[in-house]
């Protein structure tokens, strides 16, 4: 609602929606199967893991935590978007708004440090692998999960208390299709020159976790080539090869979105870099962790039998 200098505003009004105005339910409908997909491709993810005995390692189970990460990533903000695409009043309060932020990023975060982790993980059991199994412990393995959402979760809540405190009295538009920090700031009625802090902060996070992985992969990349046996070349690619591409295409999206900084797009350019690290990237990482690993293809193959078996009636 938008009001004058006294009012404050309660309820934030997406416009990330434009070109969506005739036949909206036409861009509802693969939304939604798409998000379908995610839930349901995700859990076979994660519970195929879960339920083989023979993928109970850590990189297997970082898989899994990050699968189901995706599942709640997703779910912070598509619902709202499904909504908001069949209704005529696309608004959200400032309480759900600052909560869409909050748990979006954090599980993006999370996701983020994880993929760092990853990548750690890849790289010593590739260039060290004698002293894998006594690097990578179960303890350690589960500390390094556990971290990463806990630390995913609180490294936001300063910015989100500081965010709640702002006032928001003018304009109530947000220019995307869901709360994010950039677009909320600058409605805010006071000096926005925090943004430009916040643009650097960010920048930071990713560039460092970039540097972090990119690294670690270019190691990886120079001990695989080393090695003399051409089926050893190609298991040990096939391994790193799922990674590699869930990296590109999750940090691709999130530069292309938060290292910016003033660079203005189209808002239909917007829109498209949104819909790519909010809905895509989520929809393509089950594909390309079942495609791309045999044993993933094996335990999925289980799940489904198994539930098949128990789903048919006995004589």
């Amino acid at each position: 609602m938008r009001g004058n200098r006294t009012t404050s505003v309660t309820e934030f009004l997406f416009s990330g929606f434009p070109q969506f105005e005739n036949g909206s339910f036409l861009f509802f409908i693969p939304l939604f199967f798409i998000y379908i997909f995610i839930i349901i491709g995700n859990l076979i993810v994660f519970f195929a893991v879960r339920m083989d005995t023979h993928l109970h390692n850590p990189m297997y189970n970082f898989i899994s935590i990050f699968s189901f990460l995706e599942i709640w990533y997703t779910t912070a903000t598509i619902p709202k978007m499904l909504s908001n695409l069949i209704s005529k009043h696309r608004t959200i309060s400032m309480i759900g708004c600052l909560l869409q932020m909050y748990f979006f990023h954090s599980l993006g975060n999370s996701e983020g440090i994880l993929l760092t982790t990853m990548a750690i993980d890849r790289y010593v059991a590739i260039c060290n692998p004698l002293r894998y199994p006594t690097i990578m412990t179960p303890r350690l393995c589960a500390q390094l999960s556990a971290g990463s959402c806990i630390f995913g979760f609180l490294v936001l809540l300063p910015e989100i208390a500081w965010i709640s405190t702002l006032p928001f009295c003018g304009p109530n538009q947000i220019h995307q299709i869901f709360c994010d920090f950039e677009p909320v700031l600058r409605l805010a009625c006071t000096d926005t020159s925090m943004i430009l802090v916040e643009d650097v902060v960010h920048a930071v996070a990713i560039i460092f976790s970039v540097l972090v992985i990119a690294i670690s992969y270019i190691r990886i990349i120079i001990v695989i080539l080393r090695i003399p046996s051409g089926k050893g070349r190609q298991k040990a690619f096939s391994t790193c090869a799922a990674h590699l591409g869930v990296f590109l295409m999750f940090y691709g999206s999130v530069s292309l979105m938060y290292l910016r900084f003033s660079a203005t797009f189209p808002p239909i350019l917007d829109t498209a870099i949104a819909l790519m690290f909010a809905v895509l990237a989520p929809f393509f990482n089950p594909i390309i962790y079942s495609l791309r690993n045999k044993d993933m293809k094996m335990a999925i193959r289980k799940l489904l039998c198994s539930q098949r078996i128990l789903s048919t009636p006995a004589n």
